[in-house]
């Protein structure tokens, strides 16, 4: 009996007859068993699970992320800071050197030894600004400082 019932044979006498007897026997013969959806209940309840989570965690995963960028730009600008607190170490133990202090005195403030003879080399530019170091050697230092400050303030 298994195999007649799929034979066509079977089917277009079980159509026929079904006609025979009327239209709704036969809508009753094509509909054949009912359909079942390729969505089951289970499969459902699974989607809604695994998007619940991927809601739920996803807030969470954006935090650490953050978090994680934020702590390695953190350990970069400790890193930046232990770097520039040996540099005014080593910039410290230089200062406390005199012979260092002398040579910056002597760069940077033009300082001479008491008998020495200092001089400035002009670097010939042809620039048009006015001699005012006339008689420079003979003041102050600080007198000179100041007056550089005050020459610069009124040539912006």
């Amino acid at each position: 009996m298994g195999a007649d019932r799929f034979s066509t044979a079977t089917r277009l006498k079980a159509l026929g007859t079904a006609l025979v007897q009327g239209p709704a026997a036969a809508r009753v013969y094509r509909a054949g068993p009912p359909r079942r959806s390729r969505l089951t209940g289970r499969a459902a309840l699974l989607a809604l699970v695994v998007c619940s989570l991927v809601v739920a965690l996803a807030y969470p995963m954006r935090q650490w992320v953050t978090q994680r960028s934020d702590i390695a730009e953190q350990r970069h600008r400790t890193e930046q800071a232990r770097e520039q607190v040996q540099r005014l170490r080593d910039e410290k133990a230089r200062l406390e050197d005199p012979a260092y202090v002398e040579q910056q005195a002597r760069e940077h403030l033009h300082f001479v030894r008491p008998g020495e003879t200092g001089y400035t080399v002009v670097d010939g530019s042809g620039t048009d600004r006015p001699r005012r170091d006339e008689g420079a050697a003979d003041r102050p230092w600080y007198s000179n400082l100041f007056d550089g400050v005050d020459g610069s303030d009124g040539h912006r």
